[in-house]
């Protein structure tokens, strides 16, 4: 599973086989800047032709059955990574929202894991079974699907944005009907509820989209090449090189974290408000925030991500709202302070909106349009007047491979009859159409029944346009049920809960068929079953419905001030889809003064920037600002952005250094940085609901007020 959907919300990363798969999403994997890199990074992924036969260098290697790739110990490295990638995740969600790939750092833990165990167990004289590329690849499908759901869940956006702390924070709405506080038993049941009929609704098309169009799936693509390389003996000693690197930084990391807790005893005390630039600097949120993760983040995106954000940033906090700040009283009442989303808060979150939907808007249409011509060319192309819905049709007639053949062959082996599909899919259909209305009163069973209409046609748009560029746009078709849902249901019958709800339904199954795909394109590179490979991602998914909200309730009962703007976990997104839900019922009358006039002029920026970059020669375009990565730091500040851009920095020089090794060791490198911080999370939110508290409180002041306070403390 490659990658998880498109919007602010998305993730950038580069898919590259050198580097390891990474879906091109900012994913908020918006599953954030489309699928990020898109083209370039499907270029990469997809062109990257191999130097000799793959399958003929494992031809003296038995395939193991379906049944043999599903292992204990596949199962039980899984659960254990998930756990750790849902902490990160989650923590990620809650601060900024930019996600980047794991892929590298969930194979290369696997792998090791897996070497581990099997050694252990060699050493005790016990018979140990051949870990595989196949087991290899379910671990990897399982872990990546379960921690998708800390993204896909809604934790930092759609789900959080239900409860009353979000909504204390918007506009209006903030009626008992168009609230829901986060609860354990109806986060986990509202998970499996929606988050399986994804995987039953396009596995009718596993044939046509990855043996006879040979859709790409660049993410895909990347991670069965690095998989594939881990089994060489070159590989296993590369990987093995890696992951000590990955556990060093890890350490490093870790420990960095619990040392800076010692500092944190109070209210913006410690080296996470530590003014590096100035205190007026700081009081504009530009500052260093000594943050491990946000520097490895820096060191997986690719350089015009990070410096796209630190722009926006700039913008946005360096210009704009210091200026908006000088016609207080004019543009908006003086009486309203800086978070009142009828004064200063409004412009920095609507024109946030602005920018992401202009953005997601002109990828929609875009992707879209080459969907459309593709489908049309395939059609062309393709002999058959009819297309294939499961695996019985015969291979095209183009001469293959040794490798084409040797895949096909398998992939066609074992077959996931489409009646388990389609019933699969009207079961689920059914009891959520029963069940999502006892959960959420306001959302009527027909809101359903339409929705589970329309997602099998969205679900495929999704997973072909993904196949040819990379970019999900799950979140994009999230924001559009928002609006649908919440005007059609209108602000009076919950319209709010309705557009935040469908938008849950909508993301959860348009993004996890897109992920399967992807997950048939690497099972189909590596030899993996289909059936197993289904298999893990249903195990995975169920994994992620339990783990993630229970990752997110210790998260929620640990630090009691999470959600509100300007603490260490503001989910930014979770306002901003609030008043996206808000616009969908309610319209604009309760912007202040020209803050819509802005949000027409930024949401056209948007589309104007993307077409330049499209239109421009790859050398120019590439220095082009992503308008949806310029959009994050508009509402939370500057700070992650400069942690990023030190990392894209470090990067940068390591790069032009020694490339050869910046592209071996980066990846692992910032996995540890991002893995060490994040795991960390764990202790502290133990410490914090133990009511063990930091001991020292480091904090800055100007020269005056600590005149002030040593006077004060002198009596």
């Amino acid at each position: 599973m490659a990658t998880h959907g498109g919007g602010a919300d998305d993730e950038v990363a580069e898919a590259s086989p050198a580097r390891g798969p990474s879906p091109a999403t900012l994913r908020h994997r918006q599953h954030a800047v489309g699928k990020g890199g898109g083209e370039a990074d499907g270029e990469l992924a997809g062109n990257g032709a191999e130097a000799s036969s793959v399958e003929q260098v494992f031809a003296d290697k038995a395939v193991p059955s379906w049944r043999e790739q599903l292992t204990l110990r596949a199962f039980v490295v899984s659960a254990l990574l998930a756990v750790m990638f849902s902490v990160i995740v989650m923590k990620l969600n809650l601060t900024t929202g930019i996600i980047p790939s794991l892929n590298v750092s969930a194979g290369l833990l696997g792998f090791f894991f897996v070497r581990l165990w099997t050694s252990a167990f060699e050493r005790m004289g016990l018979v140990r079974h051949p870990f595989t590329r196949q087991e290899n690849t379910v671990i990897q499908t399982c872990v990546v699907s379960a921690y998708g759901i800390a993204f896909s869940g809604g934790f930092g956006s759609y789900l959080f944005a239900m409860s009353d702390t979000i909504a204390k924070q918007a506009t209006e709405a903030r009626d008992a009907g168009n609230i829901k506080d986060p609860h354990l038993g109806w986060m986990i049941g509202f998970l499996f509820l929606v988050s399986f009929i994804g995987l039953f609704a396009l596995v009718p098309m596993r044939k046509i989209m990855i043996v006879d169009y040979k859709l790409t799936y660049p993410s895909g693509t990347a991670t069965a090449y690095l998989i594939n390389s881990f089994h060489t003996p070159e590989g296993a000693k590369l990987a093995k090189k890696q992951v000590k690197t990955l556990g060093r930084y890890f350490m490093l990391s870790f420990f960095w974290g619990f040392f800076q807790w010692f500092f944190s005893g109070g209210d913006d005390c410690g080296f996470k408000n530590f003014p590096s630039l100035g205190l007026e600097a700081y009081n504009n949120r530009f500052f260093f925030d000594f943050s491990p993760t946000y520097v490895g983040v820096g060191m997986i995106c690719p350089h015009i991500v990070n410096v796209s954000v630190l722009l926006g940033g700039i913008l946005s906090w360096g210009v704009m709202w210091p200026l908006i700040a000088k016609k207080k009283g004019s543009w908006y009442p003086a009486t309203d302070g800086d978070a009142s989303l009828h004064g200063l808060q409004a412009y920095r979150v609507f024109i946030s909106i602005a920018l992401i939907l202009g953005d997601g808007l002109y990828n929609f249409v875009k992707v879209l349009l080459r969907t459309i011509a593709g489908f049309i060319a395939m059609v062309q192309k393709n002999s058959r007047a009819m297309l294939p819905v499961s695996g019985n049709g015969s291979p095209t007639a183009e001469a293959m491979s040794f490798d084409d053949e040797r895949r096909t062959e398998l992939f066609l082996k074992d077959q996931i009859p489409t009646s388990v599909a389609y019933g699969g899919y009207a079961a689920v259909a059914a009891i959520s159409i029963g069940t999502l209305p006892q959960i959420f009163p306001q959302l009527k069973w027909y809101y359903i029944f339409v929705a589970y209409i329309v997602a099998p046609v969205l679900a495929f748009c999704n997973a072909y346009g993904s196949g040819l560029t990379d970019w999900s746009l799950a979140s994009t078709y999230g924001k559009l049920a928002i609006f649908v849902f919440g005007a059609w249901a209108g602000l009076a019958n919950g319209g709010v809960l309705v557009g935040l709800a469908a938008c849950g339904v909508m993301m959860s199954i348009v993004s996890t068929a897109s992920d399967l795909m992807q997950d048939f394109k690497t099972g189909y590179l590596t030899l993996a079953s289909p059936r197993s490979m289904f298999i893990s991602q249903v195990i995975g998914t169920a994994m992620g419905c339990v783990i993630s909200p229970c990752v997110f309730w210790l998260f929620y009962k640990a630090f009691s001030d999470i959600g509100i703007s300007g603490t260490e976990y503001p989910a930014p997104y979770a306002i901003v889809y609030r008043n996206m839900a808000i616009l969908g019922v309610d319209g604009f009358a309760s912007l202040p003064k020209n803050c819509l006039t802005l949000c027409y002029i930024f949401f056209a920026a948007a589309i104007v920037i993307n077409l330049i970059r499209d239109l421009t020669p790859h050398k120019y375009s590439r220095f082009i600002p992503l308008p949806m990565a310029m959009a994050i730091p508009f509402f939370i500040g500057s700070y992650f952005a400069i942690d990023m851009f030190l990392g894209s920095l470090l990067l940068f020089v390591w790069e032009r250094v020694n490339k050869a090794k910046a592209d071996a060791f980066g990846p692992a490198v910032a996995s540890g940085l991002i893995c060490g911080d994040g795991i960390w999370t764990l202790p502290q939110s133990v410490l914090a609901l133990a009511k063990v508290n930091p001991p020292i409180c480091m904090k800055f002041l100007t020269r005056s007020d600590n005149v002030r306070v040593d006077k004060f403390l002198r009596g």
